[in-house]
Order: C-alpha cells, then structure tokens, then sequence
C-alpha cells in the first residue's frame, strides 16, 4: 500500500507539471501502458493470496481511475491552452476576399478575337459568322478564284465525300466565304469584321490544319485606298499599342482585290530577337486591297455604283507576335502549363485602345 501511495503522489505530480500533450502521453505511458508500473503491480496479483489478491485488487482499480481521470483533465486544459495561444497568434482577417486556388484562364485566341472586336467595333465594325463547311461558289468562284488556282488543290484544301451531282464541298480555306454570304443577303452599305476558323492542309511551327482568321469588309459608294490605309495603320497602332507604329504598304497580287496590298510593320531582329516597334526591318502582318469588281458582280452589287476595301490576317500570327509565343502549335496542345502562361485572368475587360494588360 505505502508504495502505491508513493506512486500515485510520483504520477500525480508529475501530470500537474505536465507542459504539452506529448509529455502527458509519455506519463500516461509509464503508468497504464503495456510495461507501465501500474500495469506491473497488477500482474503480480496473482502471487497474493485469495483476499489480498481482492483487496489489492480494488486499491489499483481506484488508482488507475484516479491517474486516468487526471491525465484527461490535464489533457483537456492543455489543448485549450493551446487553442487559446493558436487564436492569439493566428488571426484571420474575415474581411479579406476567398483566393480562388484553381482560377481558369482565357485562352489567348480568345483573347485576341476580344480584342480584335474591340478595337474594329470601335471604328464601326459589326461580327458576322458563317458555315465552317462552304460550296465551291462561295469559297472560291464567287472570290475570282479560277479553277486552276492552286488553293483548289488536294494538297491545299480538305474535301469532303463526292455528292451526287459530282461536286465536293470544302472546309473553308479561309473567312472570305461570309463576306460573299453578307453581301448576298445585305445591300450596301456593309461594315463588318468576320472572325472563326479556317482549313489547310498543313502543319509545321507557323501553320496549322485548323487555324483562325479575321477579314474585314467595307462595301459603300465612297471608301477608297486612303480609308483601307487609315484603318489598317488605325488597328496596328491599337492592336500592339505603339502609337508611332510604322506601317507601310506593299503591292501585291489577290484573286478577289484589285488593287492589292501587303501590311508591313516596324520591327528590330537586333540581336536574334524580334521587337515590334521603331527599327531597321519590316514584317508582313496582313494583306488587303480594293474588292475586285467581278466579286462584287458575282454577290449582285454594281461595281459602278458602288466599291469598298477587304482585309484578312490570322489571328494565330498576331497573337504570337504580341505575346512572344514561339510555335503555333502549343495553341492547341491543351498544356494547362502553357495556359497558366500565356492565358489571360477572366475579369480583364477587353479596351479599345491597346487590347489587354495581363
């Protein structure tokens, strides 16, 4: 009995001084555990006799409850004091706004059809979209194209199946086929921007099988060469946000424009980079030109009476070149890595001058 008695004092004691939960345990362990001293003097009961064994028996119950009811209440004490320190230092501003941990981006072909639209809409600019699967006539005849043009090749151009009647539609090769639609349906005066996909038989670093496009329009009495010129110097100034961007015109040759012209603008390859902007060398962005008279007859519309300016430039192209992305095909790798780079956050509001700031 004296040393039950010394050794509830020892692990009473003990417990009252305990600091943290793990010396708690490390007493608990030495009293009630497998190889615990309480647990020793319960295995030598069975050396006593019947009623000591009985007597001796009910004394260490009673300890062992009394050491347990003290571990628990100590172990209750010790986590609140530590609850109590944890909301002392660990505060949490309430106020502040939840940081979204998975924020989804915007692929930067969107983005730049968003700006695109922006930028055009603000000079009077309307969207029209169309069919991505397009006859003959409003890919290529009614666009002055001849039949042996070599866009109308296999190597060229995705054909569909033979109908009855022996033709074959295509995927479009390009967004013109809205613009002969829109002139077809509407009559002049027509303004419109015509952005979406388009179909070629390629695919390296620069091009791609399926890839985007925007085309402008402009069909009314009075639009000329100087107009087309304004726009385009207008929409490359804003779209890669340097105001004294130069620009210049080169001629060139297109079935569905005459005269037609190549868009040129200021850049620097220094060092075996490339800088858009003010310096020694040029790099073709688009092409345009006045709408062929026969295109114009083809769609219904007096070229005597009327005439207007066509624009297209891909939308890919432009976009790497104002975001510094290196291969084309990485637009459609799906790499969330990529994204997460490159991508755009979803609140960004689209501006008419200067697209987006990331």
């Amino acid at each position: 009995m004296d040393s039950q008695e010394k050794l509830r004092d020892e692990v009473l004691k003990s417990v009252a001084q305990a600091q943290s939960l793990d010396t708690l345990e490390q007493i608990r362990v030495g009293a009630l555990g497998k190889k615990g001293s309480i647990t020793g003097l319960m295995k030598e009961l069975g050396a006593l006799a019947q009623e000591a064994r009985r007597e001796a028996g009910a004394a260490l119950n009673r300890l062992k409850d009394e050491i347990e009811g003290a571990i628990h209440s100590a172990s209750s004490e010790l986590k609140d004091k530590e609850l109590t320190r944890r909301l002392a230092e660990e505060r949490v501003d309430i106020t502040l706004p939840v940081e979204v941990e998975t924020q989804g981006r915007i692929h930067p072909i969107s983005q730049t059809i968003d700006e695109l639209t922006a930028i055009f809409g603000e000079m009077g600019f309307t969207v029209a979209e169309g069919p991505h699967i397009e006859d003959d006539f409003y890919n290529f005849t009614a666009l002055n194209i001849p039949p042996e043009h070599p866009a109308r090749q296999e190597q060229d151009t995705f054909y569909l199946p033979q109908r009855q009647d022996g033709s074959r539609r295509v995927l479009r090769t390009h967004t013109s086929p809205v613009q002969i639609r829109t002139m077809l349906s509407q009559r002049p005066p027509i303004r419109i921007i015509v952005p979406g996909r388009t179909f070629r038989s390629d695919h390296d670093a620069t091009h791609s099988p399926m890839f985007h496009q925007v085309e402008g329009l402009v069909i009314d009495k009075a639009s000329h060469m100087g107009h087309l010129k304004g726009c385009l110097i207008e929409f490359c100034r804003a779209f890669f946000d340097i105001d004294d961007l130069p620009v210049r015109f080169r001629p060139s040759y297109f079935p569905f424009t005459e005269p037609s012209a190549e868009v040129d603008i200021g850049c620097s390859r220094e060092g075996g980079g490339l800088k858009i902007g003010a310096g020694g060398d040029w790099l073709e962005i688009l092409g345009s030109g006045m709408v062929h008279p026969k295109v114009l007859e083809n769609c219904n519309i007096d070229p005597n009476e009327y005439q207007g300016f066509a624009f297209g430039m891909g939308i890919e192209r432009i976009a790497m070149l104002k975001y510094g992305i290196p291969d084309l095909r990485t637009f459609y790798e799906t790499d969330l890595r990529w994204l997460r780079h490159y991508g755009f956050v979803p609140l960004d509001v689209p501006s008419m001058v200067g697209g987006l700031s990331r």
